[in-house]
């Protein structure tokens, strides 16, 4: 493995993004079919984007999809926060590692 693909941003938001696949096939069995397209969206990107930043051309390209990747990260939690506020059960641990990938993503951004 090299060490792009060892990144630990890269590996958490993997994993974050498949973890938001299967608690949207949940929400669509639940009928809850418009958040959960909303959720897919913003929780898949947020790796999509660091995976393109990583091979950005430039500084200013890899603080941009970095910049993208936190925006979504927001975002993201902002669906989760949506659905707890309206009685659906949210996993806790998701809601943890959406707040974990927004304080990396700060911190890459802070550094760069």
């Amino acid at each position: 493995m090299s060490k792009l693909e060892s990144s630990p941003i890269r590996i958490k938001s993997f994993q974050f993004a498949c973890e938001i696949v299967h608690y949207c096939d949940d929400l669509k069995r639940k009928n809850d079919f418009e958040i959960a397209s909303q959720l897919l969206k913003s929780g898949t990107s947020i790796g999509a984007n660091t995976r393109e930043a990583q091979r950005g051309v430039s500084t200013k390209d890899f603080k941009n999809k970095f910049g993208i990747a936190l925006k979504e990260a927001d975002e993201t939690k902002y669906w989760l926060e949506i659905l707890e506020a309206t009685g659906r059960e949210v996993p806790n641990d998701l809601m943890e590692k959406c707040e974990e990938l927004i304080r990396i993503l700060v911190a890459i951004l802070k550094n760069s």
